[in-house]
């Protein structure tokens, strides 16, 4: 049995300490903050209960899978609930549009606001598909850092292949490919908000990233009952009943690395732990520099300029009296979707008239506030921290900036007078709470046409041993893609150490399949 030490208890820590546990391997998580979850956190205040972080989770599929490493049911853990509409849009010409779940009835809802657009928005949804379909099959479950390890071209030069190579569009940016088949400025602006997912500009980032869409219109949008911190608590109960080590409160100060591989953990307290194999669920590129460092760190910088994706500031305002006309999930849109992203990643400047991003649990589960009330998460995209931001000083102006807009635009126009609790989230804060670079949310930006899909991949090709996983890590951010990200690097870790996988390959997907066929008898 080999020892694995686990840096970070995120999502992909989780996941990954999870899933080797699972397949038998001695399990370490050294967490530095007193929780697991990472920015899966909660706030509770006067009868109020807040996610964090992420409210969104798509793809249930991958927790699915890593629950079956350990022959467990996902849903017999978790309560989850499929939401309709999944996302309700507000413009500011007063315009409400839903993205209803069934696909169909999305193209209707876009028919009706746009008539021309009904088929551009069918069109668009099918090139999704097919990018989701390339993306299952060559990009995700397996550790992926560029073009090399997507396929073997020797292999499979073939004409399907080379089909599906054109697929990618490498050609294009997500904005690109909307405009292609969608002319209304308000439906091209919902389904460009697809890639906030990432944390990245629609006008810089790859067509391959509209499969995105795919993945929430044709797998659904998802709520735990209990929030999107039940998923971090399910994943904790399963890593402790798998034996996991748990070590909350204690930082890591380094990996030491002898002869180029990975060899302990040092923990903040100074203990050295001796691993055979260590998982980094921090920030990929401070990992490198802040817990590897010497010629392997240097090495890691010269592979190619790494850019933080965005940040953002969070309300947390409960409310003594609910705003029915809002759904689970609501965006508030900007009035240039341009200007906004241009203030945001080309002048590093927050956007004089954002995107507010609203979540209202108390739709699916009223118990996230006092009877009547309401818990609201209010999320606005800011650049990652440059020089010059001082979010204290910063804070309570873009605070009026995000009100204006919802009294504006969201029909808010009483919400200062229902406000009975506020708490807030700055990058600054996302910086020292979570230890991601730049206070970035996503970890790093997709932007460029061929490489901006591309993230560090899960094995490391600078240091043997040290294995990534997280946002910041291959397959990218979000609830799904971090969960991912610690499957992928257990699974690379496990075949490494000559895990016999290809039994498991069979019973997990046996598993998989029980477990559909009882949801679906449910």
């Amino acid at each position: 049995m080999t020892k694995t030490g686990i840096i970070g208890g995120g999502l992909g820590g989780l996941a990954a300490a999870c899933t080797l546990a699972a397949r038998g391997h001695d399990v370490v998580l050294f967490e530095k903050n007193d929780w697991l979850g990472g920015k899966a956190a909660v706030l509770e205040e006067g009868g109020f209960r807040f996610d964090m972080g992420p409210t969104i989770l798509t793809m249930p599929r991958v927790l699915e899978r890593i629950f079956a490493e350990a022959g467990r049911d996902l849903h017999a853990e978790l309560d989850l609930r499929r939401l309709d509409p999944q996302w309700r849009c507000f413009y500011d010409d007063k315009t409400v549009l839903d993205l209803r779940d069934d696909p169909s009835q999305a193209a209707e809802a876009i028919g009706r606001l746009s008539p021309g657009d009904r088929a551009g928005f069918e069109r668009f949804m099918e090139v999704a598909r097919q990018l989701s379909d390339v993306s299952d099959r060559f990009f995700f479950w397996k550790s992926v850092e560029d073009l090399r390890d997507t396929m073997d071209l020797k292999a499979n030069m073939n004409l399907a292949t080379l089909k599906d190579v054109m697929a990618l569009r490498m050609h294009r940016t997500v904005a690109g490919q909307i405009k292609r088949d969608v002319k209304d400025k308000r439906v091209a602006q919902m389904l460009e908000h697809f890639i906030q997912y990432v944390g990245s500009s629609p006008l810089a980032s790859p067509a391959v990233l509209c499969g995105i869409a795919q993945m929430q219109q044709g797998e659904g949008v998802w709520y735990p009952m209990g929030g999107t911190r039940a998923v971090p608590l399910a994943l904790t109960r399963l890593a402790e009943a798998l034996g996991v080590e748990i070590r909350t409160g204690a930082g890591v100060r380094r990996i030491e690395v002898m002869k180029g591989r990975a060899r302990a953990v040092i923990t903040d307290a100074g203990e050295r732990v001796a691993c055979d194999h260590v998982v980094s669920n921090m920030d990929s590129v401070r990992t490198y520099r802040e817990l590897v460092g010497g010629a392997e760190g240097r090495a890691f910088d010269r592979t190619r300029k790494r850019e933080a994706a965005c940040s953002g500031v969070v309300l947390y305002l409960g409310l003594d009296r609910a705003y029915e006309h809002l759904a689970h999930h609501n965006f508030v849109f900007s009035r240039d979707p341009e200007e906004e992203f241009g203030a945001i990643y080309d002048h590093g400047e927050p956007a004089p008239d954002p995107t507010a991003y609203i979540a209202a649990p108390a739709r699916t589960e009223p118990g996230v506030a006092p009877e009547g009330g309401e818990a609201l998460y209010v999320l606005v995209h800011t650049p990652y921290l440059r020089p010059g931001h001082d979010w204290k000083q910063m804070l309570p102006g873009y605070r009026e900036v995000i009100l204006d807009k919802l009294r504006r635009s969201a029909g808010m126009e009483d919400i200062d007078a229902r406000i009975v609790v506020e708490r807030s989230l700055t990058p600054q804060d996302i910086h020292e709470r979570y230890n991601v670079l730049d206070g970035a949310i996503y970890g790093l930006a997709s932007h460029g046409k061929v490489l901006g899909a591309f993230k560090p991949g899960n094995r490391s090709r600078q240091v043997e041993g040290l294995y990534l996983a997280g946002g910041s890590a291959h397959p990218g951010p979000g609830m799904p893609m971090a969960l991912m990200s610690g499957w992928i690097a257990a699974d690379t870790l496990d075949r490494d150490a000559g895990g016999a996988r290809d039994a498991r390959d069979d019973a997990g997907g046996a598993r998989q399949q029980q477990a559909g066929a009882d949801v679906a008898a449910e």
